[in-house]
């Protein structure tokens, strides 16, 4: 099942108007770092069938949004069954609504998306190991094959011990 797009210049019709709602679909983290100010958070991975808020006949419109879109389209079948009378997808997500030229709320205090923050390290490693096997010892370049390693091991199993790592440390914890 697939849900119609908005672009965002009829979103923000729409939500001036007050005949929809904003609901980003993005994790906690992602969404203190940067967020259309009238979006509600409505993390993924906790949303249920039927749990959208203002329950009644004249509900409005929800138009769901991610990062770029894409998220929000895998998921459109989950995303329709949260109870909504009219949904949509903001074309683009977040991106698009900035490329539209239309206002976030960013915090930089809060610490970047997990997953940037893996992108981040492992390219640092990967770097790091061949560096030191170029200028040190040759046994180095096992660093960088044990970074390649795991984010292979990441990809197929969906899980990643990085990103656990990282997700522990103390500007990543909730609070």
């Amino acid at each position: 099942m697939s849900l119609p797009t908005i672009t965002p210049a009829q979103a923000q019709r729409r939500l001036a108007d007050g005949s929809a709602i904003l609901i980003d679909i993005r994790e906690p983290m992602e969404h203190a770092r940067e967020a259309i100010p009238e979006a509600r958070l409505a993390s993924l991975s906790t949303l249920a069938a039927g749990s959208l808020p203002a329950t009644g006949e004249n509900r409005p419109a929800v138009i769901f949004h991610c990062q770029s879109g894409k998220r929000t389209a895998d998921n459109a079948a989950r995303l329709k069954a949260c109870g909504a009378p009219e949904a949509f997808i903001l074309e683009g997500g977040l991106s698009g609504w900035k490329a539209a030229g239309y206002a976030t709320r960013v915090d930089r205090t809060k610490p970047i998306e997990l997953q940037r923050q893996v992108q981040i390290a492992a390219g640092t490693l990967v770097l790091l190991g061949l560096l030191l096997a170029w200028l040190a010892a040759p046994q180095f370049i096992l660093l960088s094959a044990f970074v390649g390693g795991g984010l292979v091991f990441a990809g197929v199993s969906g899980w990643c011990g990085m990103a656990q790592l990282l997700g522990a440390l103390p500007w990543n914890r909730a609070g």
